[in-house]
């Protein structure tokens, strides 16, 4: 636990950032906010980018059904930039894991880095969505 009093989860970041070439990494809620940065990210930019992934995954989802005849299920987002790449992949329930790289990343490698990390998360990346303080049940 860190000073906050949640799960330090800074260690699923750090091995990811460990491919060559791979630059940031940020854990982000379904909501949009920002779970766990990588150090070399400003808090600023990493909430963000947080919020910007939460949109992207949304709309990845949404699109699903353009592969496979309508019976697609997103699984990751590839985009593709001038100076490089975003990875981005469901880790855990609500939650997700998204990680910049240069443009000579492997992307086979940093795809299955990715996919180890989040399969080791298991329930400690699983969030529940937000509830309004004061409502009903």
């Amino acid at each position: 636990m860190n000073p906050a009093g949640k799960p330090d989860l800074s260690w699923v970041l750090n091995d990811v950032l460990n491919v060559r070439g791979a630059r940031h990494a940020i854990l982000v809620s379904a909501d949009g906010l920002l779970l766990e940065r990588s150090s070399e990210i400003p808090r600023d930019d990493a909430e963000t980018n947080a919020a910007a992934m939460s949109s992207m995954q949304s709309l990845s989802r949404a699109v699903a059904g353009f592969v496979a005849g309508g019976k697609g299920i997103w699984k990751q987002t590839l985009m593709e930039y001038d100076g490089g790449w975003i990875f981005l992949i469901a880790a855990g329930s609500g939650a997700y894991l998204a990680v910049s790289a240069a443009l000579d990343v492997d992307m086979e490698v940093m795809s299955i880095r990715m996919q180890q990390q989040v399969k080791a998360l298991g329930q400690a990346l699983s969030t529940q969505p937000r509830q309004s303080a004061g409502a009903e049940a």
